[in-house]
């Protein structure tokens, strides 16, 4: 594991959630996959995200997430995401995540409209009266809100957010961010700049792949951090066509599919994600089994 000072630096990994094939929760195999991930190397879990699938989740399954991750790993370790169409559904999701034990929260911009600056300004407010430090998570691609460097600078000035989960994929935004805002962490949003970021000063790794591939994943993030060239660059080139499906509209499929190959049990979505296309599924496969046959795990 990483030697990181804050509970939301390192490798937390956006954990999948099983589904038996009637679509319930698993939450005996959730709990055991957030142990093994951890013995793996990584950080920590981070929960009720996107590739949690929590859009589709009651409310007592998605409370029920973060409790068994607390009990699982720790609540030091654990992340819990609190996005929600109202500040005041945030906010209590996030008083959830605090009484359960959490060391902090992700949370995305208002997202059932494209809202300008002092709309999101307010929302993180609102929800940081919780009490836990908050990852602020900039994906404009879904949620048409930019959480922009300059915006993000506002909202760590006034002490609402502690890191950003950088997911546009632009990697310059991490200088112009360390310019704006010096003491924001800035974490790898999307697996396929894990390397990039890294070498730009990012603090941590909010991952998708190593739900499936923990040990390989680990083994480049601590290469990537280090700055060490000669070994990170191998493994990323390897990696890369699986790491790519990160950023793509169908990963939550593409890393349940490759967990079920690697040995991890994916398993089904809820709708409306469905499954693969055969097209995809066979690119997925392919990469999946091309670096478990050169021994990467």
């Amino acid at each position: 594991m990483s030697n990181r000072i804050e509970p939301w630096q390192g490798i937390m990994v956006a954990t999948a959630l099983p589904l038996r094939e009637d679509l319930s929760a698993d939450f005996e195999a959730f709990a055991e996959h957030c142990r093994w991930l951890v013995e793996q190397g990584c950080d920590g879990v981070a929960v009720n995200g996107s590739l949690g699938e929590y859009q589709t989740l009651s409310q007592e399954e998605r409370a029920k997430v973060v409790e068994t991750a607390v009990a699982a790993v720790g609540g030091r370790n654990v992340m819990a995401g609190v996005g929600a169409y109202g500040s005041a559904e945030s906010r209590r999701w996030a008083e959830q995540a605090r009484d359960a034990g959490c060391a902090s929260v992700m949370l995305l911009p208002p997202n059932s409209y494209r809202a300008d600056e002092r709309t999101v300004i307010d929302h993180y407010r609102e929800v940081a009266k919780a009490g836990l430090p908050i990852v602020a998570y900039n994906n404009p691609y879904d949620t048409k809100v930019d959480l922009t460097p300059s915006l993000l600078a506002r909202l760590f000035d006034e002490g609402l957010i502690v890191a950003v989960k950088e997911f546009t994929g632009d990697v310059r935004r991490a200088y112009e961010i360390a310019e704006l805002a010096p003491g924001l962490d800035v974490l790898i949003g999307t697996d396929d700049v894990v390397l990039e970021l890294a070498l730009a000063g990012a603090k941590g790794w909010v991952a998708g792949f190593p739900n499936s591939l923990p040990a390989s994943t680990v083994a480049l993030y601590h290469a990537a951090m280090a700055h060490d060239l000669e070994s990170a660059l191998p493994l990323y080139r390897a990696l890369h066509p699986l790491l790519r499906w990160d950023a793509r509209t169908e990963f939550v499929q593409a890393i349940k599919l490759s967990m079920d190959l690697a040995g991890r049990y994916g398993g089904p979505c809820r709708p409306p994600r469905l499954p693969l296309t055969d097209e995809h599924a066979t690119a997925v496969r392919a990469a999946t089994e091309k670096v478990l046959a050169e021994g990467l795990r």
